[in-house]
């Protein structure tokens, strides 16, 4: 394994305290039942679903024949033929009415869920028992009707996503403003796709394959060639990275380096306020520009980027 480069001094800003529950309402949820649920979804996504245990969770991409990320869920079982896509609720229905296209003939339902489960975010010591025995990411446990599934932290901070049905009680603990579970999302490496960076990457530019979002040994899926050439074939370019910048940032904003001012080298995938003042994003950026200088925000002049180490290490070999 090996650690991102870095070529700009991180910042050392203290983040505050992310100990609460804070509702997720920029989630949304795509419900899919029936006996062939699990056949169905397995072979539109970029990870394994046949093979999905009740006590896991999968990171997965939903791609267009060329590869490039359509959608991104956090997918679970709530029963072998009941399972649960949480994602973007800002693409949620045109990635809903993209899916639905594939059902054909198989014993499948799809539909728009996200009325009917109530989803929070779980931080520092909020968290629930799945976590406190030290289960990995992406497991997940369930409490009656209620699932919760392990995230990846936030800058050592423990986080799960809480999901349950309408009308069952929000977890216990402190209330946690959304604009902090935000800057969490951004501070742990793991972007969500929403509707400003659509087919902008393949999953490979935003570290999936290192967090547990794409199996390489499972059957065919919409763009499959197209992700194994990238992987296989050393043809990747550009990788995902934290930054901080004192200035606003924006998903779908550009970012450039001083010597190619005509040319943006990454763009922003996803953003917030950080605790600590400033702002810091996930961007995807060409490898190339880590070793070009700094790097500016909206033009070549823009407001400077300062790149943070990587909150986990990129796999060499899968």
């Amino acid at each position: 394994m090996t650690s991102a480069p870095l070529d700009n001094a991180p910042c050392t800003a203290a983040p505050t305290p992310l100990n609460g529950v804070a509702q997720l309402s920029h989630l949304g949820v795509i419900r899919i039942e029936g006996e062939d649920a699990a056949k169905f979804i397995h072979g539109q996504l970029t990870q394994d679903f046949s093979l999905l245990g009740l006590g896991e969770a999968r990171l997965s991409a939903f791609c267009s024949a060329k590869g490039r990320m359509q959608a991104s869920f956090i997918g679970f079982k709530r029963s072998n033929g009941d399972i649960l896509l949480v994602g973007s609720r800002d693409i949620l229905a045109p990635t809903l009415k993209r899916l639905s296209m594939f059902v054909m003939r198989a014993k499948a339902k799809l539909s728009d869920a996200t009325e009917d489960f109530s989803l929070y975010g779980l931080s520092g010591n909020a968290i629930k028992d799945i976590a406190a025995r030290a289960q990995p990411t992406w497991s997940k446990a369930d409490f009656e009707a209620t699932s919760v599934v392990n995230l990846y932290p936030a800058e050592g901070t423990p986080r799960q996503l809480w999901v349950a049905p309408a009308g069952t009680a929000a977890p216990a603990g402190d209330v946690l403003p959304l604009e902090a579970w935000l800057w969490s999302e951004v501070a742990s490496g793991i972007a969500t796709l929403t509707a400003p960076v659509v087919e902008a990457f393949v999953p490979q530019m935003l570290n999936y394959e290192s967090v547990g979002g794409v199996n390489f040994k499972k059957g065919c899926y919409p763009g499959q060639e197209v992700v194994a050439r990238s992987q296989f074939r050393g043809t990747l370019k550009r990788r995902a990275f934290v930054v901080h910048a004192e200035a606003a940032m924006a998903a779908g904003q550009e970012i450039f380096v001083a010597t190619d001012p005509d040319q943006p080298v990454a763009t922003v995938v996803q953003a917030a306020a950080a605790p600590g003042g400033g702002f810091e994003a996930i961007i995807s950026a060409q490898l190339s520009a880590l070793e070009s200088g700094t790097l500016h925000l909206g033009s070549a002049a823009g407001p400077a980027l300062q790149v943070k180490p990587l909150p986990y290490p990129l796999l060499e070999d899968i």
